[in-house]
Formats: C-alpha cells, structure tokens, sequence
C-alpha cells in the first residue's frame, strides 16, 4: 500500500469553490474518513486524488511521487461508489475478474481464478461464484463492486459512500467486514461519508470538512471530545450536541470570550437537588438507552441516560453538568479553552 499527501489543493467549478488549500496526509495503511455535509468537498478530494479531477494548484502525491499530472490510469488507485455498477449479464465470477483482463494485466487463467477466489474467500461470497450479478441481495452486490476493488491489488482505495443505499441492518454488517478487510490486507483507504456513526466507527483518523476547507483532523474520540469549533462538534453526536448561551447555566472557569456553551446529551445529570430546573418534554426509549427531551428557560435540550423509566412527561427536574464537560465557543464558533481553577472534588455542577 501507499501514503497519500495533498499538499495546498485547490479545486474550483466555475463560481463554486469545491477544495480551497487542502492539506492533508494519510499514512500507509490507515483508514481516514472524511465527513461534511452535501457540497462540503468530500466526493472532489477523492476524485483529485484519483486524478478524475485536476487540481487549479497544489499538488497530489501517492507513495512519495508527484501525481499531478498523472492519468487516472498509471496511478494504481481502486474507486468505490455508492452505485454497485456491476455487470448483470457476468456471474459473481466474472465481475470479480473483469478487473483482472484489462488490457496490460497479462494474467493467466489459473491467476485469475485463484486471484478472485482469493477475494471472494475474504469478502464471504465464495459460494456465490457462479451466481448471476442479479440474484445477489443488496449487501451482496455491495462486497462484488468492494471485491472488484480488492482484486486488482492497488495501492489507494477510495471509496465515496458505498454503503448508503443499504438498509441500517446491512450498513452495520459491512461497516464491521469492511473494517476487518482493511486491517487484513493493511489497505490504505479514503472513505466519504456523512454519516457519522460510519466515521466514528471506521475511522482511524477523521477530516471533517465544511465548504472546501478541512477545519479539522484527528483520531475519532479527539474530535469528539475536542472539536474546534461548534461546525464539528455538531457533526459527530446522536443526539446532537446541545448548544446555549453563556448565562444559562451558572458554571465556573467560564473563559470571557465565551459566547456559548456546548454540552453533550450524555454529559447533563438528572435529578440534582440543586441545579437549573427543567420540563421533561418527551421520553423516548432506544433499547439500551433512553433520550430525554427537555426544556429549560424556552430551549430544548437533550439527556442522554442508560435508564429514565421513571420520569414522566410534564415532570420538573432538576439538572447539573458533569465536571469538565462543557465545551466553549467564542462568538466566531471556536472552541476556547477554560479557564483553568483548582480542581473540585464535586462529581458533578449546576446552576
């Protein structure tokens, strides 16, 4: 496998800024996902990485060599996308070994088929060979269009959404085989997504991308627990992160250029004898958790707990924060830090 750098990229349509000055490295054999919303730059990077699309400036460079101005063709890359795009006239077989006798590969029969056994075995569809491409489920033709990837041996994979056209159980299924696969082969993989259960859980390093820029890059629960600004912070969390004024919660060190404060749902206790005074709006049970919707001084806000069976809708509760979960925000959306006190031996602060 390969490293990747994109140094100072810029790519632009027309009016559109699609990639302003991106910089960013992914390291021989990590899987780095990277996470926006619509138009934030993510399905560009990869195509300026594959050479589907030409950088305006900077540079992209794959195992240490400028590729530039290299045809898509002569840079070994694999691309994965949402659409399976398989042949429904080929059998599972010989979509896998399509890849394999292109013009330039020289391979005899016996390497093919041992070469898309070889797949086939790692992606669990070996007994699906000979199988036509349109009796294949969903997940299914998901691992073929994976496999036609694999089969070819290539130093980069790039793979933008593959999983979003299947339903939550088969999305599950794959994320875990598809995470396997890398660490067996020791692949080096760009990932697309906008979903952030995907990064968080496929993730080795996540970018999260907005309009163009890469506004942040670090290890899942880095970014999680340190966003650098409220446009991350609210792209990894379910639910969302909660986010008020400065004021409506009496808090210690709070920084003077605070504007606002960030809170996950996880991180607001219930039932504090002292604490600011919140309606229990809507209780709404998950299976092994349970969301608590409330309302405090006219805004809602979200408690995430392991069991709240006992509180009813209608219900005033008292609530505090656990120490050292708020996060600030200047009034630009940048995270500051608090102002350091010596620490308490309360587990937990209201208001």
């Amino acid at each position: 496998m390969a490293e990747i750098a994109l140094k100072a990229v810029s790519k632009s349509f027309g009016s559109v800024q699609a990639v302003a000055e991106l910089d960013l490295t992914v390291h021989d054999g990590e899987f780095v996902v990277l996470l926006g919303p619509t138009g934030a730059g993510k399905t560009t990077t990869l195509r300026l990485i594959a050479g589907l699309e030409k950088p305006e400036a900077g540079s992209v460079l794959i195992d240490g060599l400028d590729v530039t101005e290299t045809p898509t063709s002569a840079r070994n890359v694999a691309f994965v996308f949402q659409q399976y795009s398989l042949y429904p006239h080929y059998s599972v077989f010989e979509n896998l070994a399509f890849p394999l006798k292109a013009p330039g590969q020289n391979l005899r029969k016996e390497e093919i088929k041992t070469r898309v056994q070889e797949i086939a075995e790692l992606l669990r569809i070996d007994h699906k060979l000979e199988n036509p491409a349109t009796a294949l489920s969903g997940g299914e033709m998901q691992r073929v269009a994976i496999g036609r990837a694999l089969v070819r041996n290539p130093t980069v994979f790039l793979m933008d959404e593959p999983l979003s056209s299947l339903d939550a159980k088969l999305r599950e299924d794959l994320r875990v085989e598809l995470k396997r696969i890398q660490r067996d082969l020791g692949a080096t993989i760009v990932y697309v997504t906008h979903d952030q259960l995907e990064a968080m859980t496929l993730a080795d390093r996540i970018g999260v991308l907005d309009e163009g820029r890469l506004v942040q890059v670090g290890e899942p629960r880095e970014v999680y627990e340190a966003p650098a600004s409220v446009y991350v912070a609210q792209r990894l969390g379910s639910p969302q992160i909660n986010l008020m004024p400065v004021g409506m919660l009496d808090l210690p060190s709070v920084p003077p250029s605070a504007a606002t404060l960030g809170i996950r749902p996880e991180d607001i206790v219930l039932n504090q004898s002292e604490g600011a005074v919140a309606k229990v709006v809507n209780v709404e049970h998950l299976g092994v958790e349970t969301v608590i919707l409330l309302e405090l001084a006219g805004r809602h806000l979200h408690a995430l707990l392991g069991d709240a069976a006992s509180l009813e809708e209608g219900a005033e509760i008292g609530i505090g924060v656990r120490e050292g979960a708020v996060l600030f925000f200047d009034v630009d959306g940048q995270r500051v830090d608090p102002v350091k006190t010596v620490v308490s031996e309360e587990a937990v602060y209201g208001t």
